[in-house]
């Protein structure tokens, strides 16, 4: 099994935040890869892994990375797969990442989802592998239907909540 997709974060610090896409991944039964690399700390692995990447066989790259956050566009500079960034929640509630994984310049684009969503990260690295890919596209509209399910359930769930003025 080799894998198809690379989850990166800039420490392991951050793996409670990046098992989220791993969970995703493992659903959908994507073979994928996890390491920790940093733009700052390790900038020499950080080049070898994004050029080596492609050929490796990896399709997509989800790279978390939080403050100064560079890790996910130093990537995107280094290859032409698709990246997405999660910017994680380290100082300022996020936002310093999330406007570091943002504010690429032109021609170096990072897909970027919310502030610790690595399981929307995984999600739409899903959803750009099933282009042409019948068989994954089927598991996703599967996976969103689900997501209905869970929502009908937690009205009915919560038709059985009593209030004394509770009209529903």
């Amino acid at each position: 099994m080799k894998a198809k997709v690379s989850i990166i974060m800039g420490s392991t610090s951050d793996l409670g935040v990046m098992e989220g896409a791993a969970k995703i991944l493992d659903q959908f039964e994507i073979p994928f890869e996890i390491n920790a690399l940093s733009a700052h700390r390790t900038p020499a692995e950080v080049e070898t892994f994004a050029k080596g990447a492609k050929d490796r066989g990896i399709e997509v790259i989800i790279a978390g990375a939080g403050m100064a956050a560079h890790l996910p566009g130093v990537i995107a500079a280094m290859t032409t797969l698709p990246v997405i960034g999660v910017p994680i929640k380290a100082s300022l509630d996020g936002w310093d990442a999330m406007l570091a994984i943002l504010q690429m310049p032109p021609g170096i684009p990072v897909a970027t989802v919310a502030i610790n969503g690595s399981m929307n990260a995984a999600i739409l690295a899903v959803q750009m592998m099933a282009l042409g890919k019948p068989e994954l596209q089927e598991k996703l509209v599967q996976f969103k239907e689900d997501l209905k399910k869970k929502i009908v359930k937690a009205n009915q769930d919560l038709s059985e909540v009593k209030f004394k003025f509770k009209t529903n």
